[in-house]
């Protein structure tokens, strides 16, 4: 019985956990069209995302306290220690929860090319950002990711050659 709750708390765990990393791409924005925006990096600050508390940890921690505590002593020794046990797993599953969820990111300055100033904080993923490199803005969804931009390449459109035929 322990070891079924222990699985369905880390399962319960895992499931709130999800990414913000710009390198990892949802599978919803899969073969969408995304909106493109240049810019100028201006300046790049580490910051940290608080990590979230959607009740997940609380309850695993809660029903583990709950169930560890109910096995000590007696009927009533149990019942007084399931509930301080309940109690206590709450709050370390929260603890435990937004700790887990928390991650590091860059709050990154961009000046746009038509002037504006725009701020965006985004997960850190293997890009090293260096101001002034030119950048993308790449919004999918309401969902927008800051990336290098690709090197400009001089492409010269084929020119269109009439077909000869021949005359017989």
């Amino acid at each position: 019985m322990m070891k079924k709750l222990l699985i369905a708390s880390l399962v319960a765990v895992l499931a709130a956990c999800q990414t913000t990393n710009p390198d990892v791409i949802q599978r919803g924005d899969a073969q969408r069209l995304s909106q493109v925006q240049d810019a100028t990096l201006l300046s790049v600050r580490p910051v940290t995302v608080d990590g979230s508390q959607s009740g997940a940890g609380a309850v695993t921690g809660g029903v583990v306290g709950a169930v560890a505590g109910g096995s000590v002593g007696g009927h009533r020794e149990g019942l007084v220690v399931g509930v301080l046990g309940a109690v206590a797993g709450a709050a370390l599953g929260n603890a435990v929860e937004r700790s887990a969820t928390k991650e590091d990111a860059v709050e990154l300055l961009l000046q746009m090319r038509n002037g504006e100033r725009r701020a965006i904080v985004q997960a850190k993923g293997a890009e090293v950002w260096q101001p002034g490199e030119p950048v993308i803005l790449v919004t999918t969804g309401g969902r927008t990711r800051v990336m290098r931009a690709p090197a400009a390449t001089n492409y010269q459109q084929p020119q269109y050659q009439q077909p000869q035929y021949r005359q017989q």
